[in-house]
């Protein structure tokens, strides 16, 4: 049996999880990333985060200036606390000891500090300084291990800060136990910052890069949703099926939407999407609770919609059976949306989801072909939940000689597909529904007339026949 690793939690849920627990007891690490990157604010929010633990911090820094511009900088972030001050961390600059005494000298000034304040976390910001007072490797690798060796035999887990990429064969790469790499970067006219665990000795980190952002609670990081979320057990018990909330829809597919599933529904502007999905949304009760994922409308425009169509969402929302959450398309961060989405169903105990639509995600994508494994993930992990998802995707074109599904990779993804559509019949323009898949069921494969109704969208009859209803643009069959 392998033996479990004592961790040091990092006060960061989305970092600990990318670590595998948090970092190890004792260890040493290298945070690395170029000036403004977020490493001195990462640091403090580790060291404040332990101090809640009862840990005790010593800040080594190699500012020439005093810490009274640091003071400054930190107060804006709510985890920092003047008052634990000189009692649970310690500052100390060791610029002029470098700078008269050399590196031999800053050593033994840690090694006593280190015992004198009892520290069990150790962060030396400032080592692309003392690599400039060396002469070789072998210098650095003696600074190094001597900081090491003087934080090991006290327990003390140490942070090394950077602002110069280390490379994989450097001195310090070799000996430390891990490397974070703390990344900016412009996508298009946009900054994004990401975070990679470069190296973690002994752990089973998540690689490759995780998008991160800085605020005033300090870094929050989210993982890559596919990499975090592999949940594929369906909870529900038995084959069973709920309403769709629109009138006649639930006879085309089967006798109802079944529970757990994933439906996709898709068609162009004015269709009737977000109607579709308010009436799914009027079914919420206190065993269905319900909640609106979506983009491009608030709470209150979709309550007012819901009150022209008839719906009872108001009395819904009221009672505390049906919730908002409206993520307008601005910079959003694609695993930041996919965390909160699965957050608020898990806390909300959600059991109908209507996400308006699957583009908002797809325009936070930095980089989109990892779109299908990510949206896989999101699926996966609604069906564990016993979560009946309806999401939308918009159509391009309004009419036109060729039809497309969502792509390929998506269609397969989901688990029922509906098509919403306009149809030009005779100079008048008719709303038609069609069911393309039903998984492991029957379901009725005429297009119909959708209509609406006293209880919003209804189904009305099947169309009559026609040629090119599909495309929006029918002509009458041929006698």
């Amino acid at each position: 049996m392998s033996a479990l690793l004592t961790r040091v939690k990092t006060g960061i849920a989305g970092l600990d999880r990318i670590l595998d627990g948090g970092l190890v007891d004792g260890a040493s690490y290298i945070v690395q990333g170029q000036p403004g990157a977020g490493k001195t604010v990462l640091a403090n929010q580790i060291a404040f985060s332990g101090m809640e633990a009862g840990r005790k911090v010593l800040y080594i820094t190699l500012l020439a200036e005093t810490h009274d511009r640091l003071f400054s900088s930190l107060g804006t972030f709510d985890f920092f606390d003047r008052s634990r001050l000189g009692r649970d961390i310690t500052y100390l600059s060791v610029f002029q000891t470098l700078r008269d005494e050399g590196l031999s000298a800053v050593v033994k000034l840690i090694r006593e500090e280190t015992r004198r304040n009892q520290s069990t976390l150790l962060v030396f910001d400032g080592l692309l300084s003392a690599r400039d007072r060396v002469h070789s490797d072998l210098d650095v690798k003696t600074f190094v291990a001597e900081v090491q060796s003087q934080a090991a035999f006290v327990g003390c887990t140490v942070l090394f800060l950077t602002s110069s990429r280390v490379s994989d064969d450097s001195p310090e790469h070799t000996m430390v136990d891990g490397v974070i790499e703390l990344h900016e970067e412009l996508a298009g006219v946009r900054s994004v910052r990401r975070v990679q665990v470069r190296k973690s000795r002994g752990t089973a980190a998540i690689g490759g890069l995780h998008q991160f952002e800085i605020t005033a609670n300090g870094v929050t990081v989210y993982p890559r949703i596919e990499a975090v979320c592999g949940s594929v057990e369906d909870k529900t018990a038995e084959v069973a099926s709920i309403h769709s909330g629109v009138q006649n829809l639930d006879e085309m597919i089967g006798g109802g939407i079944p529970v757990a599933s994933f439906t996709l529904l898709f068609g162009p502007t004015g269709s009737g999407k977000t109607s579709f999905g308010l009436n799914f949304l009027a079914q919420a009760s206190a065993q269905e609770r319900s909640l609106h994922f979506g983009f491009y409308e608030t709470q209150a425009r979709l309550l007012a919609k819901s009150r022209v169509l008839g719906n009872t969402l108001d009395a819904a929302y009221a009672a505390g059976h049906v919730d908002f959450a409206c993520h307008p398309l601005t910079e959003n961060l694609l695993d930041k949306l996919g965390h909160s989405l699965l957050r608020k169903v898990k806390e909300g105990n959600i059991k109908r989801l209507f996400i308006d639509g699957l583009g908002g995600f797809e325009r936070a994508a930095i980089h989109r072909p990892r779109l299908v494994e990510y949206f896989t993930a999101l699926a996966n992990e609604l069906r564990a939940a016993g979560t009946t998802t309806v999401a939308t995707w918009e159509m391009q074109s309004i009419f036109g000689p060729n039809v497309a599904v969502p792509g390929p990779e998506i269609s397969g993804i989901v688990d029922n597909l509906i098509m919403l559509r306009h149809i030009e019949l005779e100079s008048t323009l008719k709303r038609a529904i069609s069911v393309l898949k039903v998984r492991d069921a029957d379901f009725d494969p005429r297009i119909h007339e959708m209509k609406f109704g006293n209880r919003g969208l209804e189904v009305a009859l099947p169309l009559r026949p026609v040629a090119g209803a599909a495309t929006g643009i029918a002509q009458p069959l041929e006698q």
